[in-house]
Order: structure tokens, then C-alpha cells, then sequence
């Protein structure tokens, strides 16, 4: 067993902490950010052990892991987040499964995401992916294609178009890391000074929640640190 699975309250602690630190660092209240366990090759019993904890928001890479872990939880009040690829034909189950998408990063997945999101649930809450580092091996849209790509994401119906997200490339150095989520923030005002209503900026993980508290994050996305290393052979 790991440490994860025998003491999920310690780990989630400490994250809280964490959190709480660094917004305070940043002059910001800690309930302004909002902690996102990434659960991804996780099984369904580690989710519901940091359910019992009390941690709610659960984001997924992986749709048919997602889709399984959801049957499996379904007695529990969880906030599910896609925060993976999306292929166009994974859009419907995503629609219909999720309450929040991360990683929109082109015209075409949001509106199929937009025309199969069910008329009897609450609009599906969207960011959209940038690619801040230029990274080809990343999804994300370009800083010159974002300003085209969220008037439009935005005008589509059954969506609500929340704010954005972004993976830096990795760096050790907190200058740097900062460096990088201060582009991401400039971005957001940029899209909020075109007019577009706008309150979430998904950005840190384990290694650099810090960082991106200090420059304005609203969503931490954070798996290691709660659950302890994943299987990387995953498909």
C-alpha cells in the first residue's frame, strides 16, 4: 500500500496548507483558489478516500478511466473536470459526463462540445488550453490565436466560457516558473479588457502551485502531491 492510500488526509493537509501559504504570500484569501485532484490512472477507492476527506473537484485525462471511475462513485457528490486531449469523437461522452472542460484549444471541439451538451443540464464550463511555452509536443492554442478563438468559444450556446488553462514547460527555477504564469495572467486581461466576462485561471500543479498563486491561479490542478506517484505505462 502507499503512503497516498493509507493517509489521503495528511497529503490533502498539506496541499491545503500549501495553497494557504501562497496566497497569502500573494495578498490573496485562500478560499480564492481552488484545489482540482487530479486522479488520472488512479483507481475509483483513492477517489473516494480523498472524497472522504472532503475534496470534491476531481479532474481526468482519460475518458474511458473517467467514465468507469464516475459509474463507480456515483452515490458520491463529486465535480468531474475534463483536463486531457480531446478527440472529435470524444466530444458527446465528454458533454454529457463532465461539468467542467480545461483543455479546448481549437474552434472545433467546442462547438461539438457545444451542440451535444444536453439541454437539461447546466451549461458546460470551459477554459481554453494555451500553449504559453510554444511547446510542439502540447496542446494549446498560440497567444496570436487566442483573441479569435475566445470570441468565438464564447458566443457558442450551452457553453460558458470560464477563463483559461495552460502547462507550462517544466523548470525548477521559481523566477521562471513565474515568468511563464505571468504571460498566461497577461492573457486573461487581455481577454477580459476585449470585453469577455472572465474568473478562472487553471494553472500549477505539484511542483509549481506556488508560483502560480503568486500570479493570480484560481484553479491548482494537483495529483502527486495527493496521491502519490502515478503509473506512467498508462495507454
Amino acid at each position: 500500500m502507499t503512503d497516498a492510500y493509507l493517509m489521503p488526509d495528511k497529503r490533502l493537509h498539506a496541499v491545503q496548507d500549501r495553497i494557504a501559504q501562497a496566497a497569502s504570500a500573494a495578498g490573496r484569501k485562500p478560499s480564492d483558489v481552488h484545489l482540482l485532484a487530479v486522479s488520472k490512472t488512479f483507481d475509483a477507492d483513492a477517489v473516494r478516500r480523498l472524497a472522504a476527506c472532503g475534496q470534491r473537484a476531481f479532474g481526468e485525462n482519460y475518458l474511458q478511466e473517467a467514465l468507469a471511475k464516475q459509474t463507480q462513485l456515483i452515490d458520491l457528490p463529486l465535480l468531474w473536470h475534463f483536463i486531457g486531449p480531446i478527440q472529435s469523437n470524444k466530444t458527446r461522452p465528454i458533454a454529457e459526463n463532465f461539468s467542467w472542460v480545461h483543455s479546448v484549444d481549437r474552434l472545433k471541439i467546442a462547438e461539438r462540445l457545444s451542440a451535444q451538451r444536453p439541454a437539461d443540464l447546466p451549461p458546460l464550463q470551459v477554459c481554453i488550453e494555451l500553449n504559453v511555452s510554444g511547446e510542439a509536443s502540447k496542446g494549446g492554442v498560440d497567444l496570436a490565436d487566442l483573441p479569435a478563438l475566445a470570441d468565438a468559444v464564447a458566443a457558442l450556446p450551452r457553453l460558458q466560457l470560464r477563463g483559461l488553462m495552460a502547462i507550462p514547460a517544466p523548470v525548477s527555477d521559481g523566477a521562471e516558473q513565474r515568468a511563464a504564469f505571468r504571460q498566461v495572467r497577461e492573457a486573461f486581461e487581455g481577454l477580459k479588457a476585449r470585453g469577455h466576462v472572465l474568473d478562472t485561471l487553471s494553472m500549477g500543479m505539484s511542483s509549481d502551485l506556488e508560483a502560480a498563486i503568486l500570479e493570480g491561479a484560481t484553479i491548482v490542478r494537483v495529483g502527486t502531491a495527493l496521491f502519490g506517484e502515478r503509473n506512467t505505462t498508462h495507454a
